[in-house]
């Protein structure tokens, strides 16, 4: 074909139709996991069960339109077009209903997200599927293979288009309710262009209401609620969605559903969470805490860590956050101000300890996509970088979410053993009396070192921080039994199947107490506060709060 064929060319309507079917069926994919996530998790099996699903569906679509495919119309391509678009309003106005509802399946964890992804994403799938047999019956070419070469190279070229438009296009810019809208006007206008331009009345006055309905749907979403508080803020980021959410005097940040930052609006130096306390631990194990002067943070969230290291000690302070929407909404919502002391590198943060040539005295990581930390930053090569980058006497820290004991300890126990491969001490720190799922902070320093308990609090004794850690000194583990526990690496990825045993379970969350609500009392409340919280120190009792994950 020359480039002027190229730019004449003008599709046949049964081309039009596949084209658009693969823009259409390849953003329903990707926009699947933006609306199960937040209810369900975006580990792999969340990822791989909506694939599974949708995979599924169209190879059905494809079965049962080849088998009626030799009495395949241009009206009835029409009405597929049309009938997709009408699940597309029932995914958005009903979506959350039934993620809600299938939630409370009795099915073992891993599986708990396949209902609604059959549910929501299967039939709109089912439905494309047919298109492509269709088209291929329908085209002008000569010859089967010839027909079905051209028919599944447009599909194939408008799968790109639908993925790269709604990744990179779509996501970062509009609501999932926006982009459902999209998808469903398009499938329509689609649906109008095959029967123009004698538009027969019953698809056109379908057509008419079809799009009606979809923006129905998309303006007028199904009342509810909130019981999390007033949402002050809330995007789709390239990364997760993204909510600011204000109950009393605490406002918290959630991505993807799961609590990462809070900050009491009346005490903004308060820790809301407790275990952002224990982020300042690596400073009983410096041999001198006025020769810390660089300290790297991996995970930025409401940048409390950051912030509080800035205010108290005398350091520079580089925050790794992967999401620029999260930086600009902590400067707005979170009181994050940079000073000359604070630098933010908008990147990966295992890319920006290999491509830095920075050294630190303290490295915290406290990096979350939902309720893990991601899979390339808990392996020994990993932590052999980290340690690299810390001077000779540095310090690491890892926030962990995992039980004590058990079998929701097992991923806590991989990533004591994994740290303990490399660094010289490693020490573990409970944030909660119980043996339910919590923050673990897990410290571990660059040199030889033996700290007990004891020794650590008499530092803490010593030591003016502006911060009393007895209590998180008292939290002191012993070395946990990591004989049955794998040391985690790039090449085997276990971390999954090691976060198994804790779905489905309830995880504690300490917080310190005030006497206001922060909204966590709540047992429905969205799964987990991860990532930071607000400045400084707390004072008053604990409050536990627990979620069910």
């Amino acid at each position: 074909m020359t480039a002027r064929t190229a730019l004449s060319y003008r599709p046949a309507k049964p081309e039009l139709a596949v084209f658009v079917s693969g823009i259409t069926s390849m953003g329903i994919e990707i926009l699947a996991l933006r609306i199960v996530a937040p209810q369900f998790g975006s580990h792999i099996y969340t990822v791989g069960g909506i694939m599974t699903v949708c995979l599924a569906a169209l190879s059905l679509g494809y079965w049962q339109g080849g088998k009626r495919a030799a009495d395949a119309t241009d009206r009835e391509m029409t009405w597929l077009l049309l009938g997709t678009a009408v699940y597309m309003a029932v995914v958005i106005y009903a979506s959350d209903m039934l993620l809600s509802q299938t939630s409370a399946l009795a099915l073992p964890a891993r599986y708990a997200a396949l209902p609604s992804s059959i549910i929501l994403f299967g039939p709109p799938t089912y439905l494309l599927g047919f298109i492509s047999p269709y088209a291929a019956e329908l085209s002008r070419k000569e010859g089967t293979g010839e027909a079905s070469g051209h028919v599944y190279a447009l599909g194939t070229i408008g799968s790109i288009l639908g993925s790269a438009a709604t990744t990179f296009v779509l996501i970062p810019a509009l609501t999932v309710d926006t982009i459902g809208l999209v998808f469903g006007v398009t499938l329509v206008a689609t649906a109008i262009a095959i029967e123009a331009p004698s538009l027969p009345q019953k698809p056109t006055l379908a057509s008419v209401g079809i799009a009606v309905l979809l923006i129905v749907a998309t303006g007028a979403g199904p009342v509810a609620l909130d019981h999390r508080g007033d949402v002050v803020h809330q995007t789709q980021t390239a990364y997760q969605e993204l909510e600011v959410v204000d109950d009393g005097d605490v406002r918290t940040l959630y991505l993807d559903g799961a609590r990462h930052s809070a900050m009491d609006l009346e005490e903004r130096e308060r820790h809301v969470f407790e275990y952002t306390r224990y982020f300042h631990l690596p400073m009983l194990m410096t041999d001198d805490v006025e020769d810390v002067d660089d300290v790297l943070f991996i995970g930025g969230g409401g940048y409390t860590g950051p912030k509080d290291f800035e205010r108290r000690y005398d350091v520079d302070v580089d925050v790794v956050e992967i999401d620029p929407e999260v930086t600009d909404t902590a400067e707005e919502y979170f009181s994050l101000e940079h000073g000359e002391n604070m630098t933010t590198h908008t990147v990966d943060g295992r890319q920006y300890l290999q491509n830095t040539e920075e050294t630190y005295d303290v490295i915290v990581l406290d990096a979350y996509k939902k309720d893990q930390v991601p899979f390339h930053l808990t392996t020994v090569e990993f932590m052999e970088l980290a340690s690299d980058r810390l001077a000779d006497d540095g310090v690491f820290h890892a926030n962990v979410i995992a039980a004590p004991t058990g079998a929701a300890g097992e991923f806590y126990r991989a990533q004591w053993k994994t740290m303990d491969e490399v660094f010289g001490g490693t020490y573990a720190f409970r944030t909660s009396s119980t043996n339910e799922i919590q923050n673990i902070e897990i410290t571990a320093t660059n040199a030889e070192t033996d700290f007990s308990e004891a020794d650590l609090a008499e530092r803490n004794d010593e030591r003016d921080l502006g911060i009393d850690l007895s209590d998180e000194v008292e939290n002191y583990m012993d070395e946990p039994d990591t004989s049955d526990a794998p040391v985690l690496r790039d090449d085997r990825g276990e971390v999954d199947s090691l976060l198994d045993p804790m779905l489905g379970q309830r995880y504690v969350i300490e917080e310190t107490g005030d006497g206001s609500s922060s909204g966590g009392d709540d047992p429905s409340a969205p799964a987990i506060a991860l990532g930071t919280a607000p400045l400084a120190v707390a004072a008053g009792p604990k409050k536990r709060v627990s979620v069910e994950r």
